[in-house]
C-alpha cells in the first residue's frame, strides 16, 4: 500500500509540471486549437504519467504523447493509431486485456506491465530537445523507481532507448562502450538481478504505414521479452491496481 501511494504521488507531479515552458505552450495551444475529428472532445492538455501494473516486470519507454492521441485523452499511448497498434501487439502476447486504446474509460488493463514515457509532454513535430528530455529524466527516474519488479524494459524507438541509458548514467551505471539502439537489439545493463534492455522501433505512422514495422515484428520482441521473463521469476510478486 505504501508503494501503490508513492506511486500515485509521483503520477500526480508529473500531471503537475510546468519544468518546460516549450511543451507546456504546445500542449495547451494544441488542446484549445483541436483536430477537426476531435473538435467535441475535452482536451486534458497536460504532462502525462505512466499506465499499467504496478507490479509490472515488463516496462515500455516510449517517446512523448501524441499531440491528439495522450495530449487529449490523458493516458499514455491512447487515441491514436500507435496505441492501436502497440496494444494489438501486447494483446496477443497476453500483456494487455483489449486490442485497441481509445480513452481512459475503455476497459483496458495491463497485466505485468507498465508503460512510461521518455518526455510527459506533447513536443512540436514529436521533437522534443535535449534539455526537456534530460529535465524529465526526473520523472521517469521517480515512476520507475516504484516499480521494483522490472526485469525487462522495451524501448520504443532511439529518442526512448537513449533516454534510459542517460538514466542509467544517472543512477551511476555506465555501459561500455555505448550500445547503439536497433530493433530487437538486447544489452544486459548489469548483473543477473539489473533489468534487459530490449530496442523495439516506435509504432508511429511513420514507422507502421512504410513496413519498417510490422505487427509480426513487434509482435516477436514482446514474445521475446515474455521468454525472458520467464526465465527471470522473481518469488512474492503481488498484484496490483491500474495506474490512470
Amino acid at each position: 500500500m505504501v508503494m501503490m501511494r508513492r506511486l500515485a504521488e509521483v503520477r500526480a507531479s508529473i500531471v503537475a509540471c510546468e519544468r518546460c515552458p516549450r511543451l507546456r505552450s504546445y500542449c495547451r495551444r494544441v488542446a484549445e486549437d483541436k483536430k477537426p475529428a476531435h473538435r467535441g472532445d475535452t482536451y486534458r492538455g497536460r504532462p502525462v504519467p505512466g499506465f499499467g501494473d504496478p507490479a509490472a516486470r515488463l516496462l515500455l519507454v516510449g517517446l512523448a504523447p501524441a499531440a491528439h492521441g495522450a495530449n487529449r485523452t490523458g493516458r499514455v499511448f491512447t487515441g491514436d493509431g500507435s496505441g492501436d497498434f502497440l496494444m494489438s501487439a501486447l494483446h496477443r502476447t497476453g500483456f494487455a486485456s483489449i486490442p485497441t486504446s481509445r480513452h481512459a474509460g475503455d476497459g483496458l488493463t495491463l497485466t505485468d506491465a507498465y508503460i512510461v514515457a521518455a518526455v510527459r509532454c506533447a513536443p512540436p513535430a514529436n521533437k522534443p530537445r535535449p534539455d526537456e528530455i534530460a529535465r524529465c529524466l526526473q520523472h521517469l527516474d521517480a515512476e520507475c523507481a516504484q516499480l521494483p519488479h522490472v526485469r525487462v524494459i522495451v524501448a520504443l524507438g532511439k529518442i526512448a532507448f537513449d533516454a534510459w541509458l542517460q538514466l542509467l548514467r544517472r543512477r551511476g551505471v555506465t555501459l561500455s562502450p555505448k550500445p547503439r539502439f536497433g530493433h530487437g537489439v538486447v544489452i544486459r545493463t548489469g548483473g543477473a538481478s539489473s533489468p534487459i534492455l530490449v530496442g523495439c522501433y516506435h509504432p508511429s505512422r511513420q514507422n507502421t504505414n512504410t513496413g519498417k514495422l510490422t505487427a509480426r515484428m513487434m509482435e516477436q520482441v514482446f514474445r521475446k521479452a515474455r521468454r525472458m521473463l520467464s526465465q527471470r521469476v522473481p518469488k512474492g510478486v503481488p498484484k496490483g491496481i491500474q495506474g490512470r
